[in-house]
């Protein structure tokens, strides 16, 4: 699905550099690489203040908690995502309201947003009587979400709005880059991230000075004096070491997107035919395509046709989230939202990062084609 190998030899001498300095430096925590990585991807996103923290579920927590959301409070967001979406908002005490996805881009369709807010959509069960008071978007696979619309939701309804970016720096819609239209833009570093650390890592966008700072506070124990600690926050620090790569690879990310853009127009031309449906570009903005997500009929044959094949695919997501175990409490149904489930029965995501060649691209295509046409 990725091969980090290949992009570490192509920055390897930038990388082991960037690490000899941290080590002379003997600092390791919350030095002048997060200060200077906060600075340049804040510039990047288009924001005031970017501030690094452990992981991207600590920033859509740190975030949530930030922006006031706790007890009592309802958080709509989407429920084809990864947990730690979800998981945040349980974190902080409030209830995760589901709404579904639009077909096409996977991402929250804003008109069952409005749907939940009206009233006009069933929430669940404990969830009914919570007072909504954040709106959580994810950007998903790389596409950022319709935040035009969901923009507009937020602010006639007086909602905080929390982006989870977890999958899509760099991505944009109507020019501006995602993690620059809420109150709070979220990031995840994970290795296997457009831009990925070799641990953990995230960080939280925002243009809000007194947000910025909360977020400083709460991922260092409550704290801004040393030993002087103004409420209860959390060991959520982002490491010299991490910020320092991150800062390398920072540089080479838009090469990096253009390059993953050039095979989603390969996989496209191969693959847009017969019962294969392939992501469409967004035709608002830039999809940096972190991943390549087909909708197919036989989804787990085909996957395990490649596989025989040696070709490595991935299903995201294969349960939505309303219905995992972890959320039986809420009370949702299988059927309640209709295109999430349906989407999990059909979407494979195929290998896709800038080092892959033509012929790897065509050899996947042909080998898919083979399939329905036996």
């Amino acid at each position: 699905m990725l091969d980090l190998r290949a992009q570490y030899r192509s920055i390897q001498e930038e990388i082991e550099g960037a690490l000899r300095e941290v080590l002379e430096s003997g600092q390791f925590i919350l030095g002048p690489q997060v200060e200077a990585l906060e600075r340049e991807v804040a510039a990047y996103c288009g924001c005031s203040f970017a501030v690094g923290v452990a992981s991207g579920t600590d920033a859509l927590h740190l975030a949530l908690r930030a922006c006031g959301v706790g007890p009592g409070d309802g958080v709509i967001t989407s429920p084809f995502t990864f947990i730690a979406t979800a998981e945040a908002i349980s974190y902080v005490g409030a209830v995760p309201l589901f709404a579904d996805i639009d077909p096409r881009s996977f991402n929250l369709d804003p008109n069952r947003v409005e749907d939940l807010l009206r009233g006009r959509a069933r929430a669940s069960v404990r969830g009914s009587e919570a007072r909504i008071k954040a709106l959580l978007p994810v950007h998903l696979y790389g596409r950022a979400a319709d935040m035009t619309a969901l923009g507009e939701l937020a602010s006639a309804w007086d909602l905080k709005l929390i982006e989870d970016c977890a999958q899509a720096i760099g991505s944009e819609h109507s020019g501006r880059r995602v993690g620059s239209f809420g109150q709070m833009g979220c990031f995840s570093f994970f290795p296997t991230k457009n831009l990925g650390a070799y641990g953990d890592g995230g960080m939280i966008t925002t243009d809000d000075p007194a947000l910025a700072e909360r977020v400083r506070r709460l991922r260092q124990h409550g704290s801004r004096i040393r030993y002087l600690h103004e409420e209860l926050g959390f060991n959520s620090r982002l490491d010299e070491i991490q910020a320092s790569i991150l800062r390398v690879k920072l540089r080479y990310l838009d090469s990096w997107i253009e390059g993953r853009r050039r095979i989603a127009q390969l996989y496209r031309q191969s693959l847009d035919w017969g019962p294969i449906q392939t992501p469409e570009d967004d035709p608002a903005g830039r999809h940096i395509y972190h991943q390549f997500t087909l909708r197919v009929p036989r989804r787990d044959d085909l996957k395990e046709h490649l596989q025989k094949k040696g070709i490595a695919t991935m299903i995201y997501y294969p349960l939505p989230l309303h219905l995992q175990k972890a959320y039986t409490h809420l009370g949702y149904r299988e059927g309640d939202l209709p295109q999430s489930e349906k989407a999990a029965r059909e979407v494979l995501s195929l290998p896709i990062y800038p080092e892959l060649s033509p012929e790897q691209v065509g050899f996947v295509a042909r080998t898919i084609r083979e399939f329905y046409q036996t």
